[in-house]
């Protein structure tokens, strides 16, 4: 038998009594990385065969997989943290297991996402997970787009390092709105900051983030996916001078017009 397994993401005693049962009945396990690994099976005393399995072996590992399962072994499944595959490495697994028939199955468990939308206090009738965001500016950028209509909460997934250019990103396609950062998760420092898009997260910025931002008002201007400065142009481009293009960008936005005020100077 195959199971993905999910692990803990935070405290340790979030793992269920079935993900022990199924690791420790395991003849071996496939792990993002068998150092951080480890520390979870030592913690219950499971000593098993560990193979690594990541984004930049996951085909070499399907095949593992697909013959330790062949053999009747039994073959377990983790990331680092959490469900496999969301946001991890495991879907090109179940792709190849799929397409060459083989059957698996799943040992449910923690989630951040799901603890992060709960913590936020933001709508939860209706969300979209998103993830990570690519790293280019452009594609980024591009990405956003699709969603910037979008009504429902819109929940990433982001690094530290990246954050702050994230909010910025967001900002710029989505306007202002509401947005809720969440780190932590389940540990002492556990943390759920409200902000606007247009402050930013203030602070230093430290650990795995989930980020949650609010999804557009229903009839809320296409014009915002635009930057607050085509916004501004567009306006002009109609034949609006500066300070009225300025006040129906600011309406539009729902932000204040000193905060657009930067924008509009070089115009």
């Amino acid at each position: 038998m195959i199971s993905f397994v999910a692990t803990p993401i935070g405290n340790l005693k979030d793992i269920t009594l079935r993900a022990l049962d199924t690791l420790k009945e395991a003849d071996v396990i496939f792990c993002e990385d068998t150092r951080h690994t480890l520390k979870l099976l030592n913690a219950y005393e499971i000593k098993k065969p560990l193979y690594a399995c990541h984004k930049f072996n996951e085909r070499e590992a399907a095949e593992k997989i697909l013959t330790f399962s062949r053999e009747g072994k039994n073959v377990a499944i983790v990331s680092d943290a959490g469900m496999p595959v969301i946001s991890d490495p495991g879907n090109g697994v179940c792709a190849i297991l799929k397409e060459a028939g083989e059957a698996y199955t799943v040992i449910p468990g923690a989630s951040a996402f799901l603890c992060a939308l709960v913590l936020s206090a933001l709508p939860a009738d209706r969300f979209t997970f998103i993830g990570f965001l690519p790293n280019k500016t452009g594609e980024k950028k591009a990405l956003l787009q699709r969603y910037q209509a979008h009504t429902e909460t819109l929940i990433f997934h982001c690094a530290p390092q990246d954050i702050d250019k994230d909010v910025m990103a967001m900002y710029e396609v989505f306007g202002e709105r509401n947005a809720c950062a969440v780190r932590e998760i389940t540990k002492i420092h556990e943390e759920s900051t409200r902000f606007s898009l247009s402050q930013g997260l203030a602070g230093e910025k430290r650990g795995e983030y989930v980020l949650l931002v609010q999804g557009a008002e229903e009839g809320e201007s296409p014009l915002n996916a635009l930057s607050p400065k085509e916004h501004i142009l567009h306006y002009m481009r109609a034949g609006l001078d500066k300070k009225e293009a300025l006040k129906r960008t600011a309406k539009d936005r729902g932000v204040p017009k000193s905060e657009l005020y930067p924008y509009s100077v070089e115009l």
